[in-house]
């Protein structure tokens, strides 16, 4: 597995299991995470070893959001994508990705914070661990026995909803789920060996809150697996470098100041923050 992140400061990187590099030295005329996703999703990305600089480890480095704000692209969540889950809320499985967009201004780095919002405007909010997907080229109409070629990698992200909001009206979705901070995304893309088949079907899901394990699930149990989530909205619109899918939660957790959250991805990663008002 490779990664792609960027530090706190901006600086981009590429890695491996034993550490990070600056992306420019392993790949000159490579300046952003973003110039780098196509590579990715093409299986490209240089060797960490061929780089002229010594690796970093993870733990010596700070980590912002793994592509600037404005180079993200179309931000897409999955509701209702385990089974188990939609039972806990009293919804019916759908029968399509039941999908929602959330805006830029939603987006924050590792370590967040959560920022919930006046009570005025919410009085509960819950957290949900996701696994992520990140587009790595423009396309259209993908199938999904070759949507690889089209991601870039993968990554965990926490995602919030105002349930209060939404119970009121299911079309409050979007406000619901857009309030700033309601999306904490990294640290890092985590991208297949090209010769490394990944098995995504066997990773598991968890929310973590303070400590426990509030929900988990394997990604098996979704509704609608990952890569047919992609082919599927490939069909409705054309996707983008940079576009990220959260491919929905195993279980939400109810959350208030002072509590910490963190999304477990298996095999893929984990990012927290804290909760504040």
């Amino acid at each position: 597995m490779k990664y792609l992140a960027r530090t706190l400061e901006g600086r981009p990187l590429l890695g491996d299991e034993e550490g990070f590099v600056p992306l420019s030295a392993a790949a000159p005329g490579l300046e952003t995470v973003r110039d780098a996703l196509p590579r990715a999703a093409a299986g490209t990305l240089p060797d960490v070893d061929d780089a002229p600089a010594d690796r970093i480890d993870a733990e010596g480095l700070q980590f912002g959001l793994p592509l600037e704000r404005e180079q993200f692209g179309k931000l897409w969540g999955i509701g209702l994508n385990y089974a188990e889950h939609a039972g806990d809320l009293d919804e019916q499985r759908p029968e399509e990705p039941a999908s929602f967009m959330k805006p830029s201004s939603a987006l924050t780095g590792p370590g967040g914070p959560i920022r919930l919002p006046p009570l005025e405007r919410s009085e509960r909010v819950t957290a949900e661990a996701e696994l992520a997907v990140v587009a790595g080229r423009q396309c259209r109409s993908v199938d999904e026995d070759g949507v690889d070629d089209a991601i870039a990698g993968y990554l965990p992200v926490i995602d919030m909803t105002a349930e209060d909001v939404l119970q009121r009206n299911p079309r409050f979705l979007t406000r619901a789920k857009s309030f700033d901070s309601f999306l904490v995304v990294g640290p890092t893309v985590a991208v297949p060996e090209p010769d490394d088949a990944l098995a995504l079907e066997e990773l598991t899901v968890r929310t973590v809150v303070n400590d426990r394990v509030a929900a988990e699930n394997e990604i098996r149990n979704m509704l609608f697996p990952p890569r047919e989530i992609v082919a599927f909205h490939s069909d409705v619109m054309t996707l983008e470098s940079g576009d990220l899918f959260s491919t929905g939660t195993p279980g939400a957790e109810p959350i208030e100041p002072g509590d910490d959250v963190r999304a477990e991805v298996e095999g893929i990663g984990t990012v927290s923050a804290p909760v504040v008002r």
